[in-house]
């Protein structure tokens, strides 16, 4: 019970975050959107080819993201949780990071990106890859992987420091 109470605390927080962040200035998080819309802009001259994805921003936000993530996925791993093994540590971390993850693909991506307007980022509000739930599924399959690593790291704080 507490893991599931643990997800959904998780996926509130990360759409506190993700939500008005797009929504105030979608082209502030241009590198997540598909690749059709980033290279319309850049055709047109509304977005610089260094917005592209994985600019240095970009990564720079991701990454202080994952830092803080194994930080308190650790600190709640060994102080809420009590896990004591490195599977455990893992273990829970990675199904908050899969909840987390499909959240995200199913709910605010092919929910409320996909059909929303004010994810519209002007010149670009005609194409139908605003549409591609395909494409959010591939981002989620991937960022389901990405979250190996990190939550490899909170095992390994658990199994050292519990």
């Amino acid at each position: 019970m507490i893991l599931f109470i643990e997800c959904l605390i998780a996926i509130v927080l990360f759409s506190l975050i993700v939500v008005p962040m797009t929504a105030k200035d979608p082209i502030g998080v241009i590198s997540d959107y598909p690749p059709a819309i980033r290279n319309r802009r850049v055709q047109r001259g509304l977005t610089k080819e260094t917005e592209r994805r994985f600019e240095g921003k970009d990564l720079v936000r991701k990454g202080v993201a994952i830092i803080v993530l194994i930080i308190v996925a650790a600190l709640v791993m060994v102080k809420i949780n009590h896990a004591q093994t490195f599977i455990q540590g893992f273990g829970y971390t990675y199904i908050i990071w899969l909840s987390i993850t499909w959240f995200d693909a199913l709910v605010l991506d092919c929910i409320w990106f996909c059909h929303s307007k004010r994810v519209r980022i002007p010149g670009t509000e005609d194409m139908k890859e605003y549409h591609d739930y395909l494409f959010h599924i591939k981002q989620s399959c991937i960022g389901s992987l990405l979250g190996l690593p990190a939550c490899l790291v909170v095992g390994l704080v658990v199994m050292l420091f519990a």
